[in-house]
Formats: structure tokens, C-alpha cells, sequence
């Protein structure tokens, strides 16, 4: 069937509570639409939205069969064939045997680690944006492998492969396209009751940056510490 955006993020908000999940799904939106529009598929752009929006559905509650599950939870909603699949095709090669073929879902799985790369990069500034952030300072740290380990390079670089670019040109256009929707992203995300990340989840930014940081968060909480301290340590 044919979702809107509001059926779309019902059925995401049913299986994920967590700010720090709801967060990188609203990002990869905002992301998957704007490149819709940058390659010329502007016609498109609320189903690569869409797409973008319920790629991790079953992440929080089904870990182990990510991109499994998934598909069984679209296929009871009515979800089209296409989102389902698209949706799926990310975890190629890790989670399921299906290559990314549509532009729309070769995207996809370039952007989904490179956005939380991103974003992780931005909590490091002053800004706490990527407004002000450049290509060769996110060049830096994409090099820099303990930098949001939970980041997978590899992962990123095959992405560029699949769409035949050099990897500049994936970190440049997501960067870009992170910057044009930033206001978007922050207005959906306060919408969502998703704004305290950082604050509320310190087990999803263990897994994502690495073990160390729980305990020195805790750490920074218990003192009363402001947490980027906690995060610099880990990841500056």
C-alpha cells in the first residue's frame, strides 16, 4: 500500500522507544530525501524518505535478526514490496543476501553508517553542528578508526563502490545533505520527543562508540560532570 509519512512513523514508533534509535531514523530520512532530489529522482523523494525512516524497524527489539525481521513486521502492516525490500537490502553481506540494486537503495546503504559518522563528528564541536564542519575534518576522523568504531569504514567504502563514486564525493554529499536538513532534522526529532540522546542512552552509545563509554558516563553523571567530557575521552 501506498504509507504516508505519519502511517510510516507509527509503525516505527511501535517497536522503538529509544531516542537514540528514533534519532539516526529521522537523520537517515532527511538524508535519503535530499539525495532523492540531488540525483534527480525528485518524484521519489517521499518514498527514499520513507525508506530512509523504517530502515532500522526492528533494530531495537530484534537485533539478531535485523533486517529479517523487518520484513515480516512490513509484510503484516501492508508495506509496498519496494520499501520492504529496500529497507532489507542495507544489511547486505552481514545480515541478509540482498545486494542493493535501485540507486534508491544503493544510497541507502552508503549513508547508514556514514551518517552516524557524521553525527558523531558534530557532538565533538563546539557547534554541536555540521554547519560549520568541513570535508577534511570528517576526512580525519573517517581515517581515524577509533573514532565511532561502531562506525563501519568498510561498510562506507563499499557503499561508494555500489554507486561507482570515489569516497569523496559520498562524504562530501552526505555532509552536504546533513547540513541542508539540519533544521528539518532537529524540528522532527523535538517533534518526536527524541531530543536528550546523549543524556537517556548510554547503552546505545557504548555499542556504537565502544565499551569505555558507559562506565565514564556513568562516571560524568555521578559527578555531575557535563557528559562531553565522557564523550571526548572516548571519541575526541
Amino acid at each position: 500500500m501506498a504509507m504516508t509519512r505519519e502511517q510510516a512513523w507509527d509503525l516505527l514508533s511501535k517497536y522503538n522507544k529509544e531516542p537514540f534509535h528514533l534519532r539516526h531514523a529521522i537523520t537517515v530520512e532527511h538524508v535519503m530525501g535530499w539525495f532523492a532530489e540531488h540525483l534527480g529522482y525528485g518524484e521519489e523523494r517521499e518514498l527514499w524518505s520513507l525508506v530512509g525512516l523504517l530502515h532500522d524497524l526492528d533494530f531495537e527489539m530484534w537485533p539478531e535478526e535485523h533486517c529479517r525481521k523487518s520484513q515480516e513486521l512490513m509484510r503484516q502492516a501492508g508495506v509496498d514490496k519496494i520499501v520492504i525490500r529496500a529497507t532489507a537490502s542495507h544489511g547486505w553481506d552481514h545480515c541478509v543476501d540482498l545486494k542493493p540494486e535501485l540507486p534508491m537503495e544503493q544510497v541507502l546503504f552508503a549513508v547508514d553508517e556514514l551518517t552516524g559518522l557524521i553525527g558523531a563528528a558534530a557532538l565533538m564541536r563546539p557547534s554541536k553542528s555540521v554547519a560549520d564542519m568541513e570535508l577534511k575534518s570528517l576526512k580525519k576522523k573517517f581515517k581515524d578508526k577509533k573514532f565511532a568504531a561502531g562506525c563501519s569504514r568498510d561498510v562506507i567504502a563499499r557503499g561508494a563502490e555500489l554507486l561507482g563514486w570515489e569516497l569523496d564525493r559520498l562524504l562530501g554529499d552526505t555532509l552536504e545533505a546533513m547540513r541542508a536538513e539540519e533544521q528539518a532534522i532537529e524540528q522532527a526529532v523535538a517533534e518526536a520527543g527524541a531530543k536528550d540522546v546523549i543524556c537517556d542512552f548510554t547503552h546505545d552509545f557504548s555499542s556504537f562508540f565502544g565499551e569505555k563509554l558507559g562506565p565514564l558516563i556513568k562516571k560524568y553523571k555521578i559527578l555531575g560532570g557535563p557528559l562531553d567530557k565522557a564523550l571526548q575521552a572516548v571519541i575526541g
